[in-house]
């Protein structure tokens, strides 16, 4: 049955008029469209804000208290109907359902995490810094902030986004990505139903223009994004030039160095999961393997007698361990990279477009599991962010010069090292030059009291998400210096000084 997904706004769906642009939303696993979604333009987006402005000054001015419990309540709803939130993201998305249902889980951390608010915004205090003069620091919020967040985790990324910044007592205006869009107003409809008041959490549909409204509208006061390196870069400096605080977090080209000392069932395994785990669509999913070339070969042959036994499928069949990719063009697109790195002098090894697909696959946008070997840092599959389930194998001849491949990277979102040995270990996260490192552990994303983020070209503006980050990202320091009158029968102690005040 077709379906179509209206904004929410002010604490209710807003449906548009007739005039009303729409988008398509596609089951991937068979290619149908299954509803319609509304594409909002700068009238939508005007009255979005509108709505957060207003909620505002209530929400800012609700005790600490108040808001903890709404994130206590919002937090036992989603961990409630965390099934039927895995079941939304897998029909649109295309991840299998136990890949969404982590999803939700990880989003749910940030969630905790902001239900701790009451001591996340203790500010400093010091008495007598001059005689009888207190000075004090208090965090208070921004105003509206707006989200815009990408395809691959229609759920996670928010969650890494909104928890933190209703807590701190902003108002949000969410622009999920148009491809899978179900799943933030399921999550709105969660949040009134927790007692958030209306205004407070608003969703708008669409495309460029949308973001554009959002971008240079004079009521946002801060924006994050996640997405391409290109439209993070065009974020950053859009909202920047219109006095906007943002946090544009871009893509990646994540390496996993193996030294010859590796595990290499281990390292094997780690490299298929990482790789190929919800089609490759994922901002930290490792896309280069770097072998010391030792190994590499031995290692090479274990991940293919790995790929062979993946199980590719729609994500509502409890056998799949991978599904289809989001759109038939991302799927046409990342299967071009097979054959530009053939052209270019890469091997294919593993050729995902005969890899079989559970019940055949219809229509649906599948590409199984891929590797390219011998791949050279020249080569497009190298230098381009595929997001898909294409890795590519790059030989060096030891630690040194890996760590020199990577840092040459013009991305640093997230790395790894499989390695025995702890001096090499501790040497590559000293030296290398990326966000976010894991030492045996191929996708290294913080738990929510850390924060995330990558450098260089994997980040635009200087927070990373959620964490500590997260909650001085979405407040702004006031520093108050307070002297009170003398009580009955003391010294007034004034006088009209025109010096510069020094303490004392």
């Amino acid at each position: 049955m077709s379906t179509h997904v209206t904004h929410w706004i002010g604490g209710k769906p807003h449906p548009g008029g007739a005039a009303e642009r729409r988008g398509d939303i596609h089951n991937p696993a068979t290619g149908e469209v299954t509803g319609t979604v509304a594409l909002a333009g700068p009238a939508e987006v005007d009255t979005a804000v509108a709505a957060a402005r207003a909620a505002f000054p209530a929400w800012r001015d609700a005790s600490l208290a108040q808001r903890a419990a709404v994130l206590f309540r919002f937090r036992e709803l989603v961990h409630r109907h965390s099934g039927e939130l895995a079941a939304i993201i897998s029909a649109e998305h295309g991840k299998v359902v136990s890949d969404a249902a982590g999803e939700v889980a990880r989003g749910l951390e940030v969630v905790e995490f902001a239900c701790g608010i009451p001591h996340l915004l203790k500010g400093a205090f010091s008495e007598n810094v001059s005689t009888r003069v207190d000075a004090y620091s208090i965090p208070q919020p921004l105003g509206v902030v707006a989200a815009v967040t990408p395809f691959n985790f229609p759920a996670m990324v928010p969650m890494w986004m909104f928890p933190v910044a209703i807590a701190c007592g902003n108002t949000v205006v969410l622009k999920p990505s148009e491809k899978d869009p179900s799943a933030a107003v399921r999550l709105a409809e969660l949040w009134a139903e927790a007692g958030l008041p209306d205004g407070v959490f608003n969703v708008v549909h669409g495309d460029r223009e949308a973001v554009e409204a959002l971008l240079v509208h004079p009521d946002v006061k801060a924006v994050s994004f996640v997405g391409s390196t290109p439209i993070a870069r065009h974020v950053y400096a859009t909202a920047a030039a219109h006095g906007k605080r943002v946090q544009a977090l871009g893509g990646a080209k994540n390496h996993m160095l193996v030294l010859a000392d590796a595990d290499l069932d281990t390292a094997a395994d780690a490299a298929v999961s990482a790789a190929y785990g919800s089609a490759g669509e994922r901002c930290m999913a490792v896309s280069a393997v770097v072998a010391v070339e030792a190994v590499a070969d031995d290692l090479l042959e274990r991940i293919t007698e790995r790929v062979r036994r993946l199980r590719v499928g729609p994500g509502d069949d409890e056998r799949s361990e991978m599904g289809p990719l989001v759109t038939r063009e991302h799927r046409d697109r990342v299967a071009a990279y097979l054959e530009a790195g053939v052209r270019e002098g890469a091997t294919l090894a593993i050729d995902g477009r005969v890899h079989p697909v559970l019940g055949g696959g219809g229509a649906g946008f599948w590409l199984g599991p891929s590797l390219l070997d011998r791949v050279t840092p020249e080569m497009s599959c190298y230098t381009d962010e595929i997001f898909g389930p294409v890795l590519s194998m790059l030989r060096v001849p030891d630690l040194d010069a890996g760590l020199r491949l990577i840092n040459a990277n013009p991305y640093g979102n997230g790395t790894a090292v499989f390695t025995a040995d702890g001096a090499a270990a501790r040497r590559f996260q000293n030296e290398v030059e990326v966000g976010m490192v894991g030492i045996n552990v191929p996708i290294p994303v913080p738990m929510a009291y850390y924060s995330f983020g990558g450098w260089k070209d994997s980040l635009f503006g200087d927070s990373h998400m959620h964490g500590v980050e997260g909650v001085r990202f979405y407040t702004r320091t006031k520093a108050v210096t307070a002297r009170w009158r003398p009580g009955a029968g003391e010294a007034a102690g004034s006088r009209v000084d025109l010096g510069f005040p020094s303490g004392g």
